[in-house]
C-alpha cells in the first residue's frame, strides 16, 4: 500500500499519509535492491544444502532454544537442523562454503556456520520472525540476531542494574509474604525478571525519545509491578479497606486491579508511567490501554508514535485463551487505531491457573503464535538469563521505533506459588512443583554468576539485599525517582469535573450561529458527483437550513457535532459503518462517484467549518463490538475535551462487549475513581428487525443504573438528540450517556420536530396540563410518576406551534437550560430560516391512529424533581385504546 491510497482530508487520514510516506513500501527498495550474498553458488548441491540449513535454522532453531529456565523437558527432535537431513557429512565440517545472507560472514567452514547459528538461533532467545512478509524486517531481524551471537555485550553498570532490580523484586515478595501472610497478591516470585525488563523498556524508550508510557497488565505481579516500577507505596496498597473508605462514594477494589500514574526520572529525561486499572478480565484491558494511547497521541500530535508507546503485558494462557487478543492485534494497524506498535511482554509461567499440559492449554506451539497473524516478530527469552532479557528489550523496542509495529518479547519462567498465596499447587502439578522447590531463584543464581565473574563480591550481593530489606522497612519506595513537581506540557485536568454540578446546563447556541454552521455543514468546498440518494438527503438538509422542511435526526445530530466542533472541542465517533449510519442517516462522509483512486474524491463537511475549530474523526470500525468499545472507553478516559462516541450496528450487538459495559463503563467510576463521557448509540425498537435487532435490553442497562453511575435515554426527537451531544461536553460533568437511539426514525422526519403534522406545541398557558406531578430518582435515571395529557379544547391540542411563513422548528431552548418544568426543551423554539422564537412550550407527541393500539416509546417532558431527584428523561406507554385521553406511566416504575 502506498502514500496516495490514503484519503489526505482529515487528521487521521494525515497521519497515515506521513506514516507510510516514512515507513511505506518505498522505504523498502533500499533492501529489497540488495543482492544476496553468494547466490550464484547455487551449482554445487553441497553449498545448496547449506544455504538450505541457514533458512531452517532462522525457521526452527527456536525449537531447539534453551527457554525454559526449569529445564524440565528435552527439546522436541528437529531434523530439519540436521546437516545429515541435507546429505551433509562429517567431511563436509572442514570444508568452506558461502553463506548467502548469514550476517557476519561471507566465507567459512561448515562448523563454523553451525556454531554460529546454534549461537544465534539455540541459545537462551529464540527468535521467530520467518512468518514476515516484509522483506526489510526479515534482514534486520536477521542482522541484530546473528550479529550477536548469543554474547550480548552487557556492561558492568548495566550488569549491577539488572541485579539491583532482581534484588527489589524478590526481596519485595518475600516481605510481603512475611509481613501480610496469607493474603492474596499474585506473586511475581519465579518471574522477578519482569522488573528488570520493564526497567529496561523503560529506559530504552526514553532513548527514543518517549514521554508516556501506558502500560496494562492482569493481576499477575501487578503489585511488584507497582511498587517497584510504578513508584505506589505499599501502604497505600494495604492500608486501604478492601470495599472503600467508609466516608467516600466509591466502593474501592482489590489491590491487584488498582492503576497508577507518576513521573520518573530517566537518563533520558522524565517519562509520564501510568497503569491502567483491570478487572480480573485479564486481557480486557489490552484495547483499553490502546485507547488511552490513541488519545494521548492525537493530544501531542505525535502520528507515529513517537512520544506515547502502550506497552501490554500478557498472561500466556490468556493470551491464547481469548479472544479480545485477536481483535486487538486486528484492529492496531488500521487507520482509526493505530499506535504506531505495540510492545508485547508475555509473563508465561507455563501454566494457566492449574494447567500446565500444553495439550489442554491450546492447540497451537507457542502461546503467542496468535502474534503471526499481524506478522509481529516473537523474541522467546529464558527469565533466568536477566543479560538475555536485556538483550530482548533492546531488539523489540529498537523494532517497534524502527517499524513501528507490534513486537512480542515471551518472558519464560515459572510460578513459585499456587495460583494465589492460598493455592497448594502439588495437588494437580506434582512433577512441575517438585521441580520449582528444589530450583533457586534467578536473584540467586545471578548474584552468583556475578561473583564469579568478579563483578560483584558476595558482601556486595549481601549488602543489595539488606539495604532493600531496610527501604521496605521504613516504607521507602524502592522504584526509579519519583518527581513530585514535574508539570507534564500534555496532561489533563480532570479535577475540574470531580464536583461539577449534573444540574442544568445552557445548551442552546444562537440562531445566527446554528444558520452559519448549517451553512458550513451543507456546502461543498471541492467539486464532486454524488450518489443521487446522498444528493437528495444534502439537498434536504438545505431546504431543512431554509425552515422550508422539518429537521430529521441526522442534520440535529450533525448540527450539535459541528456545534462542538465551532468551540474547539473534538468528536470521535465508530462503529460499523458509522460514516455513513447504518440506516443511511448520518452521511459526515461524502464520496465522489467518480473518483478512480481512494485517497481523492472524500469530503466531510465538519471538517471545514473553520481554521481553529477541533479535530473531527469518524471511524468506520471493523467487525469488533469488545476491542473497540473498550478502546473507546481508553480514549474517552484519557480525554475529557472529546466527544467520544461508539454506535452499534443494531443495540443488541453490545452484548458481545458486555464485559466492557459492566467492568468498566458502568462501574470504572465506582470501583477506581475513573471519569467517563464515553456516549453509546444503541438503534433499539421493534420495527419489523427480528426478536435479536428489536431490543437493545434497556432493562439490562437499567440495572446497571446506581450512585449516578450512568445516564440512559430514550429520545425520539432532533432536539433532544442535539442536547444530549452537546450536553455531554458543556456540562462540568463526565458520566456515561447510553442512548437507545430509534431506527426508523433516524432517515425520517416523522414525529420529530415541533410544527410537523404529527405533533404540537403546547404553550406555557397550557403547561401545567402537560406537567409531570412529580419525580423518582434510582441509579442516575429519573422517573416521573405520572403525565396526563389532556385533548380538547384547553388541551394539548388546543395550541399548535406553526413555523412562519414557510417555516418549520427545531425545538431548541432559547437559554438552553435542561430541566425546566414541562418540556424537554424549555425556553424558545428557534425557528430555522426565519430567526423567529414562540413561547416557551414543549413538544408533546400526538399518537398515530395507526400506533394507539400498540406500545411505542414517546418522549417523556422533563419535570422538577421531587425529594431532591434531578430532572431526566423518563419513558411512557400509551394507553392500549383510542387517542384521546391519556394517562402515561414511567415504564421505570414497574421494574
Amino acid at each position: 500500500m502506498n502514500v496516495p491510497d490514503w484519503h489526505p482530508t482529515s487528521p487521521l487520514y494525515a497521519g497515515n499519509a506521513a506514516y507510510l510516506e516514512q515507513f511505506g513500501d518505498d522505504a523498502l527498495t533500499p533492501w529489497l535492491n540488495q543482492p544476496l550474498p553468494g547466490a550464484a553458488a547455487g551449482s554445487d548441491a553441497a553449498q545448496v544444502a547449506v544455504l538450505r540449513l541457514i533458512n531452517a535454522y532462522r525457521y526452527l532453531g527456536v525449537r531447539q532454544a534453551d527457554l525454559d529456565p526449569l529445564r524440565r523437558f528435552e527439546p522436541p527432535p528437529t531434523p530439519e537442523l540436521d546437516p545429515a537431513h541435507y546429505g551433509l557429512t562429517e567431511a563436509d565440517l572442514t570444508r568452506e562454503f558461502e553463506t548467502g545472507s548469514l550476517f557476519g560472514v561471507e566465507r567459512t567452514t561448515l562448523a563454523d556456520i553451525l556454531q554460529r547459528l546454534n549461537n544465534a538461533y539455540c541459545g537462551h532467545v529464540g527468535v521467530e520472525y520467518m512468518h514476515i512478509t516484509d522483506v526489510a524486517r526479515k534482514r534486520w531481524l536477521q542482522e541484530r540476531i546473528e550479529s550477536a551471537q548469543g554474547r550480548f555485550g552487557v556492561s558492568i553498570d548495566l550488569k549491577k542494574q539488572l541485579l539491583k532490580r532482581l534484588t527489589d523484586a524478590e526481596t519485595l515478595e518475600k516481605f510481603l509474604h512475611t509481613r501480610h501472610v496469607g493474603q492474596k497478591r499474585f506473586s511475581l516470585e519465579g518471574g522477578e525478571s519482569l522488573i528488570a525488563l520493564l526497567d529496561q523498556v523503560i529506559a530504552r524508550c526514553a532513548r527514543h525519545g518517549a514521554k508516556e508510557i501506558v502500560m496494562g497488565m492482569a493481576h499477575r505481579g501487578r503489585i511488584n509491578v507497582l511498587a517497584n516500577i510504578m513508584g505506589c507505596s505499599l501502604e497505600s496498597l494495604y492500608e486501604e479497606p478492601l470495599n472503600g473508605y467508609p466516608d467516600s462514594p466509591l466502593s474501592g477494589d482489590v489491590k491487584y486491579h488498582k492503576g497508577f500514574s507518576s513521573d520518573i526520572a530517566t537518563p533520558y529525561g522524565p517519562v509520564h508511567l501510568a497503569l491502567a486499572f483491570n478487572p480480573s478480565h485479564l486481557e480486557i484491558v489490552h484495547p483499553v490501554v490502546r485507547g488511552s494511547v490513541r488519545a494521548r497521541q492525537d493530544r501531542r500530535g505525535d502520528v507515529l508514535g513517537y512520544e506515547v508507546v502502550p506497552v501490554i503485558l500478557h498472561g500466556d494462557a490468556a493470551l491464547s485463551g481469548q479472544g479480545v487478543v485477536m481483535e486487538s492485534l486486528n484492529m492496531s494497524q488500521t487507520r482509526g487505531f493505530r499506535n504506531g506498535g505495540a510492545i508485547h511482554i508475555v509473563i508465561n509461567n507455563q501454566i494457566g491457573f492449574t494447567t500446565s499440559d500444553p495439550r489442554d492449554v491450546r492447540s497451537t506451539l507457542y502461546c503467542t503464535d496468535v502474534a503471526k497473524m499481524v506478522e509481529a516478530p516473537v523474541l522467546h527469552v529464558n527469565g533466568g538469563d536477566p543479560e538475555a532479557v536485556a538483550f530482548a528489550v533492546q531488539t523489540a523496542v529498537d523494532f517497534r521505533y524502527t517499524f513501528h509495529k507490534n513486537c512480542f518479547i515471551d518472558l519464560v519462567c515459572y510460578r513459585r506459588h499456587g495460583h494465589n498465596e492460598q493455592d497448594e499447587p502439588l495437588a494437580t502439578q506434582p512433577l512441575m512443583y517438585r521441580r520449582i522447590q528444589a530450583h533457586p531463584s534467578t536473584r540467586v543464581l545471578y548474584a552468583q554468576r556475578l561473583v564469579d565473574e568478579s563483578v560483584l563480591s558476595q558482601s556486595q550481593v549481601d549488602d543489595l539485599v539488606d539495604v532493600c530489606r531496610e527501604r521496605l522497612e521504613h516504607g521507602e519506595s524502592l522504584s526509579s525517582p519519583i518527581l513530585s513537581d514535574f508539570k507534564a506540557t500534555y496532561g489533563m485536568d480532570w479535577g475540574r469535573f470531580k464536583h461539577g454540578d449534573p444540574g442544568e446546563v445552557p445548551t442552546a447556541i444562537s440562531a445566527s450561529r446554528l444558520d452559519f454552521l448549517g451553512e458550513r455543514i451543507t456546502t461543498l468546498q471541492h467539486e464532486i458527483e454524488l450518489h443521487s440518494r446522498v444528493q437528495k438527503v444534502l439537498d434536504d438538509r438545505r431546504r431543512m437550513r431554509a425552515g422550508e422542511l422539518p429537521v430529521d435526526w441526522g442534520y440535529a445530530e450533525n448540527l450539535a457535532y459541528a456545534s462542538l466542533l465551532d468551540v474547539g472541542y473534538n468528536v470521535r465517533v465508530s462503529g460499523q459503518d458509522s460514516a455513513r449510519g447504518t440506516f443511511f442517516h448520518r452521511h459526515a462522509v461524502w464520496h465522489d462517484q467518480k473518483r478512480e483512486r481512494r485517497q481523492s474524491g472524500v469530503y466531510v463537511p465538519l471538517e471545514h467549518i473553520h481554521g481553529r475549530q477541533g479535530d473531527f474523526t469518524i471511524i468506520d470500525s471493523l467487525l469488533s463490538e469488545e476491542a473497540v468499545l473498550a478502546f473507546e472507553y481508553g480514549y474517552a478516559t484519557a480525554d475529557p475535551d472529546t466527544l467520544v462516541v461508539w454506535e452499534a450496528q443494531f443495540g443488541d450487538f453490545a452484548n458481545g462487549a458486555q464485559v466492557v459495559i459492566d467492568q468498566f463503563i458502568t462501574s470504572g467510576e465506582a470501583k477506581w475513581g475513573r471519569l467517563c463521557g464515553l456516549t453509546l448509540m444503541l438503534p433499539h425498537g421493534l420495527e419489523g428487525q427480528g426478536p435479536e435487532h428489536s431490543s437493545a435490553r434497556l432493562e439490562r442497562y437499567l440495572q446497571l443504573c446506581a450512585q449516578e453511575n450512568i445516564q440512559v435515554c430514550v429520545p425520539t426527537l432532533p432536539a433532544q438528540m442535539f442536547h444530549l451531544l452537546r450536553r455531554q461536553l458543556v456540562r462540568p460533568v463526565r458520566k456515561p450517556l447510553v442512548i437507545m437511539s430509534p431506527k426508523s426514525l433516524l432517515p425520517s422526519r416523522r414525529h420529530l420536530v415541533a410544527g410537523g403534522p404529527e405533533q404540537r406545541v403546547v404553550p406555557a398557558s397550557h403547561r401545567r396540563s402537560a406537567r409531570a406531578t412529580g419525580c423518582q430518582t434510582r441509579g442516575g435515571v429519573q422517573r416521573p410518576r405520572v403525565v396526563r395529557s389532556r385533548s380538547g379544547p384547553g388541551g394539548a391540542r388546543a395550541g399548535r406551534g406553526r413555523a412562519g411563513a414557510g417555516g418549520a422548528a427545531l425545538s431548541l431552548p432559547g437559554d438552553g437550560v435542561q430541566g425546566r418544568p414541562g418540556c424537554l426543551s424549555a425556553g424558545r423554539d428557534i425557528r430555522l430560516g426565519t430567526g423567529r422564537t414562540d413561547e416557551p412550550g414543549c413538544v408533546v407527541p400526538d399518537p398515530a391512529p395507526s400506533q394507539s393500539l400498540r406500545t411505542r416509546w414517546a418522549p417523556f417532558p422533563l419535570c422538577r424533581p421531587a425529594r431532591g431527584g434531578r430532572a431526566g428523561v423518563g419513558l411512557r406507554i400509551p394507553p392500549s385504546g383510542g387517542t384521546g385521553s391519556a394517562v402515561e406511566r414511567c415504564v421505570g416504575e414497574s421494574l
